[in-house]
C-alpha cells in the first residue's frame, strides 16, 4: 500500500481499475494506482539472453500490420462525490463497514477550484481548499462509519480554475446521506459486487446567470447601469437554501411555533428575492419534513408567483421529501 507502506494480499479483482486487497485479516476495495507489485518488475523486465530469432522461408508471406485501435474518447458525465467502503471481518464472519473512503471525481473538461466542507448539525467538521484537474479524481478524507448515524452534509463550493467570463462565478452543491439511505446504498453494492457508490453533483458547470447589459430608455446624460454593475452592490445568490431555524438563529428555543415560522418566511422571501436578481433558473429550499406547516407556506405563496414556471417537492437523493424545487422562468 503506497498510502501506508504495508503489505497485504490481492484476494479478488473487482474490475481493470480496482482490486479487493487483504492486509493483516481486513478486506477493502484499493484503487490499482495506490498499490505496487514488488515483483511486478521481476517477471516482466526483458531476460538477459534473449531467445533465437526464427529462420524465415521464401513462402512465407508478407502479413500486413494490424490497425492501430482507436483512442476511446473520454465520456463527460459530471462531477460525482464517491464514497469506497472499507470492510473488516467480525467475530461471526460477517463483513462490516469501518469508515468510508471520500473521493471528488471530475468527468468533465474543465478543471475546478473547490471548497469543501463536512458538517455535523450545521458545524463543520472538516473543512479543504483544493483544486481538481479535467478527467481527475481527488480524495479528499476518511470517514468513521460511526459517524454516518448523524446525517453528515457534504458541501461543496465550485468555481473554474481558467475564470471565463460566460460562466458562473461559482456553483454550491450538497450531499446530505440519511443512515436507512446508507443501509441501502452498502446492501445494493454489495449484491451488484461494485466498489463504490456515488452522488452526482453536476453535470455541467452551469453559465453566467445574469446578462451584463439592460436595454431601457435613458435620458440624454445619464449613466447607464448594467446588471453586472448592480449585483456587485447585492448579496450574492445560493442554489440551495435551508430554512431549519437552527441554521438561522441560535436563540430560538424559546421562540413560539408562530415567530418561527415567520423567521423562515422572511429567510426564504430573502432567498426568493435575490434569486430572481440573479436572474436564477432554479431555487432549491429545505423546509424539511415535520408538520408540513412550512412547507404549505411556502407552496401556497410559489401558488400566486408570475415568476414561478413550476415547483415540485419531490424525492431528492441529498434532501429526500424535506425540499422544494423552485424553476423560473428565464
Amino acid at each position: 500500500m503506497l498510502h501506508s507502506n504495508e503489505e497485504g494480499e490481492v484476494i479478488d479483482i473487482i474490475n481493470d481499475k480496482m482490486v479487493m486487497i487483504q492486509v493483516r485479516g481486513v478486506k477493502f476495495p484499493a484503487y490499482m494506482d495506490q498499490i505496487d507489485f514488488p515483483y511486478y518488475k521481476r517477471f516482466t523486465e526483458k531476460k538477459l539472453f534473449p531467445a533465437e530469432p526464427k529462420k524465415k522461408y521464401v513462402e512465407d508471406l508478407r502479413k500486413e500490420k494490424t490497425p492501430p485501435k482507436p483512442i476511446e474518447k473520454r465520456v463527460s458525465d459530471g462531477v460525482w462525490l464517491s464514497f469506497l467502503p472499507k470492510f473488516q471481518t467480525d467475530e461471526f464472519g460477517d463483513d462490516i463497514v469501518t469508515e468510508l473512503k471520500v473521493h471528488l471525481i471530475n468527468r468533465t473538461e474543465l478543471a475546478y477550484n473547490f471548497m469543501y466542507s463536512l458538517q455535523f448539525f450545521g458545524k463543520p467538521e472538516f473543512d479543504i481548499r483544493a483544486e481538481v484537474n479535467a478527467f481527475n479524481d481527488f480524495y479528499l478524507h476518511d470517514v468513521p462509519f460511526e459517524d454516518m448515524n448523524d446525517s453528515p452534509l457534504f458541501a461543496f463550493e465550485f468555481s473554474l480554475l481558467k475564470a471565463d467570463k460566460n460562466k458562473a462565478d461559482y456553483y454550491e452543491a450538497t450531499v446530505r446521506l440519511k443512515p436507512k439511505q446508507l443501509f441501502d446504498r452498502i446492501e445494493l453494492l454489495k449484491e451488484k459486487d461494485e466498489a463504490t457508490f456515488t452522488y452526482k453533483l453536476f453535470d455541467t458547470y452551469p453559465p453566467r446567470p445574469y446578462d451584463d447589459i439592460v436595454e431601457t430608455p435613458v435620458t440624454k446624460g445619464a449613466k447607464i447601469y448594467s446588471l453586472k454593475d448592480i449585483r456587485q452592490h447585492i448579496q450574492p445568490p445560493r442554489t440551495v437554501v435551508d430554512l431549519h431555524i437552527e441554521k438561522l438563529t441560535d436563540s430560538w428555543k424559546h421562540l413560539t411555533n408562530g415567530e418561527i415560522l415567520n423567521i423562515q418566511l422572511k429567510e426564504f422571501e430573502k432567498w426568493y428575492e435575490l434569486a430572481l436578481a440573479h436572474r436564477q433558473s432554479q431555487l432549491i429550499v429545505i423546509h424539511g419534513i415535520g408538520s408540513g406547516k412550512l412547507r404549505d407556506e411556502i407552496h401556497e405563496l410559489l401558488r400566486g408567483r408570475n415568476e414561478v414556471k413550476s415547483f415540485v417537492n419531490q424525492y431528492h437523493p441529498s434532501f429526500g421529501y424535506g425540499a422544494t424545487e423552485i424553476y423560473f422562468k428565464v
